[in-house]
């Protein structure tokens, strides 16, 4: 299926190593037009606490994540971005497209608290046997924990759009029925970055912080961010979206606010015009009590 190689491409632009290519290249061929299983007895519920009927029949396409329990789990979840990506999908493809949440949870009262933390009232599914992980076995790299269905569930394409804007691109074009090529449509450019990392140091944790990477455009093209990844809902950025001309500045803002006391060291992946793209900047620091 021509669009898995289009997938392949845009996953293999993450700049990992040689064995780690092969193994996106095995995944990728391995999934191609699979069948993925659901439960008999899946149960949605909002907020992990009212049961709801919840049917996606009527949908052409649906977009299915699962959630495993290793990990940060807000890290993981990003609903706040994928209130953004189900908001754009329901408009472009005139809610032909349904999102199917299946959550694995170490901990469903922490589950319980992010959802209602972000408001995300859309319908997930608490699946506490890892029932419909069972069924399917799933990679344990998350980029592949994340599906584009057909109407018989049948594996389109695979990737999780929150944290790959190309992804979201290639989802949408096919749910919109649209054919979807990834040929560089801007001129690559130069950039340099200020710092690629920066130490928070030691704060209170129920203060948010606030810092600033400052991107240069040192090529003779124009620079255009098509998006700003963040490895957790904790951070966010802020950024002016227009073409960054040459020799100017671009400051990136980026937020972070601990929801309890840790140690954190976090990515920003930035999408741009440039051979290098993804260009990754990290923050780090100690949030205490």
């Amino acid at each position: 299926m021509k669009y898995f190689y289009y997938l392949l491409f845009a996953l293999l632009l993450c700049g990992c190593q040689e064995t780690k290519k092969e193994k996106i290249s095995r995944l990728v061929n391995e999934w191609e037009n699979k069948e993925i299983l659901f439960p008999k007895n899946s149960f949605f519920t909002i907020f992990a606490k009212d049961t709801i009927a919840f049917d996606t029949v009527d949908c052409d396409y649906k977009v299915f994540t699962y959630i495993d329990s290793t990990g940060c789990t807000s890290c993981k979840l990003q609903l706040l971005k994928w209130k953004g990506v189900i908001a754009k999908f329901d408009s472009l493809t005139h809610n032909n497209t349904a999102f199917l949440f299946y959550f694995h949870p170490k901990s469903a009262k922490e589950i319980a608290y992010i959802l209602k933390r972000d408001n995300f009232n859309y319908p997930v599914c608490i699946d506490d046997a890892d029932s419909i992980n069972k069924l399917n076995q799933f990679s344990d790299e998350m980029m592949f924990q994340t599906f584009l269905l057909d109407k018989e569930n049948k594996v389109l394409a695979i990737g999780n759009p929150v944290h790959n804007p190309k992804i979201e691109k290639l989802y949408l074009k096919l749910a919109m029925g649209e054919s979807y090529t990834d040929k560089p449509i801007l001129s690559q450019t130069k950039i340099s970055v200020d710092k690629e990392m920066i130490n928070l140091g030691t704060f209170d944790w129920q203060k948010k912080q606030q810092v600033a990477f400052t991107i240069r455009n040192e090529g003779d093209q124009l620079l255009v961010i098509n998006g700003v990844t963040t490895s957790c809902g904790c951070v966010s950025t802020e950024y002016n979206h227009e073409p960054v001309q040459k020799g100017k500045n671009l400051k990136i803002q980026v937020s972070y606010k601990a929801d309890h006391a840790e140690h954190f060291d976090k990515t920003i992946t930035i999408y741009c015009n440039v051979p290098s793209s993804p260009v990754k900047l990290r923050i780090k620091g100690d949030a205490r009590k």
